[in-house]
């Protein structure tokens, strides 16, 4: 029966050859490069492009990863890439899936699987050779459509259809599909920000928020690699304009609260928050009077960049800085110690949290975008030589006295200012 309803989807007229972006996509040499290795291995296996490379698309967006399924097992997989000379690493091969490395890009290369049993976090699963079985376990129909390389589409639930129109559908019953897997609660919320031009479905939110507790069995990581993707969505900011969609996410992450900051934004603000990274956002979102930013870093696993960004940034922001501190002397002396990535980050929160004086901080931002950062003159072995002094406390206590004078002294000190600090040290 599978195979029936499997051929008469696939026979439908529905292509992507009038797609300029698909043309460019199999144009690419790494891709015909692994076709033709499937190709020519058996006149019965199958490669075929899926989920997000053709979601991104159809939608017009800029692909920026390539997933492939195919009905070969993953066994077959590794002989094939063999046999070609094809790099590649098995780290997803529990799941069926071979990355496949050619000219250092990587493709993932999932073999066909049927679901056995879910526990709400992972899949027990089966490998088939049966698209329709692969495309029934995914979560949603604008995720389900796979393409040869000739363009021709296998859409057996209509997402094509469903993504023009802007629909966010989970496949048969939505409450089977979240039980199956809870993150597709925070999947759903991705994939109506980025791509519904509908109202919610109320049976559909209905379900989830009775589901809200799952997510208890789904592990930080995973939650936290989800919100990555909600937050650098480009119109994320537009979350506060969806009631049930901003409602459902501090549902989740109600550490979050402060989300109201990037609603109703101006087209500065909107340009400014368009290119910074989740951590930047993240801190955005995080950092007020409360101990809800230190609470969400120690619930999630953070990497030490993130964690140093947003620590750095609540320690700038957790009070409001007085009006001295947004001044070139006193931020020059702040670039010299946290770089500039973090002056122009301090500078862009407060261009985000403030409706006054934006035009002085896009001033300072300016004049610190093309700001070279200075060296100071003095170092430890030149004062060793100079004053024959050696190493230990009284070195470094003069060196941070330089240092400090250097500062306020608008990054100049003589020679004669040297030696005077020097001597007051040595009595």
């Amino acid at each position: 029966m599978f195979k029936l309803l499997e051929n008469l989807f696939k026979s439908r007229k529905n292509t992507f050859k009038d797609k300029v972006n698909f043309k460019e996509l199999i144009l690419n040499k790494e891709i015909q490069e692994l076709f033709r290795s499937f190709n020519v291995h058996s006149n019965k296996a199958e490669l075929r492009f899926v989920g997000g490379c053709l979601r991104k698309l159809i939608s017009g967006e800029k692909v920026d990863d390539i997933d492939l399924s195919t009905n070969v097992n993953p066994q077959n997989v590794i002989e094939i890439l063999k046999k070609n000379k094809i790099n590649f690493y098995e780290t997803g091969i529990q799941h069926g899936t071979i990355t496949a490395i050619i000219n250092k890009k990587s493709f993932e290369i999932t073999t066909l699987r049927k679901d056995v049993k879910t526990d709400g976090r992972h899949a027990q699963v089966e490998y088939t050779d049966n698209w329709l079985e692969d495309a029934s376990r995914r979560d949603f129909t604008i995720n389900s459509i796979y393409s040869d390389l000739d363009g021709n589409l296998f859409d057996p639930f209509n997402g094509k259809r469903d993504l023009q129109d802007g629909l966010i559908k989970f496949i048969g019953d939505p409450a089977t599909r979240i039980k199956e897997d809870y993150l597709r609660i925070l999947r759903y919320i991705r994939f109506f920000l980025g791509y519904s031009k509908k109202q919610h479905d109320k049976i559909t939110v209905k379900i989830i928020k009775q589901n809200l507790s799952g997510l208890k069995q789904v592990s930080k990581d995973r939650q936290l690699q989800e919100l990555k993707k909600i937050i650098l969505l480009e119109n994320f900011y537009k979350i506060n304009t969806d009631k049930i969609a901003k409602e459902l996410f501090l549902l989740i992450f109600p550490e979050l609260k402060n989300i109201n900051r990037i609603d109703k934004l101006d087209n500065l603000s909107q340009n400014v928050l368009k290119f910074k990274k989740f951590e930047f956002v993240l801190s955005l979102l995080l950092i007020d009077k409360s101990e809800d930013c230190d609470y969400f870093i120690y619930k999630h696993n953070l990497s030490n960049k993130e964690k140093d960004k947003i620590s750095f940034l609540k320690s700038v922001f957790s009070e409001e800085p007085n009006k001295d501190y947004f001044t070139r002397e006193n931020l020059s002396k702040i670039i010299l110690k946290h770089g500039k990535e973090n002056i122009l980050d301090i500078l862009d929160f407060k261009i985000l949290t403030t409706k006054k004086n934006k035009n002085t901080l896009i001033d300072l931002k300016k004049y610190f975008l093309e700001f070279e950062i200075p060296v100071m003159p003095i170092k430890a072995r030149d004062l060793i030589e100079k004053f024959d002094l050696k190493e230990g406390k009284l070195l470094g206590s003069i060196l941070r006295d330089i240092e400090e004078y250097w500062l306020n002294n608008n990054f100049k000190i003589s020679n004669n200012e040297i030696e005077s600090i020097v001597k007051s040290k040595r009595i």
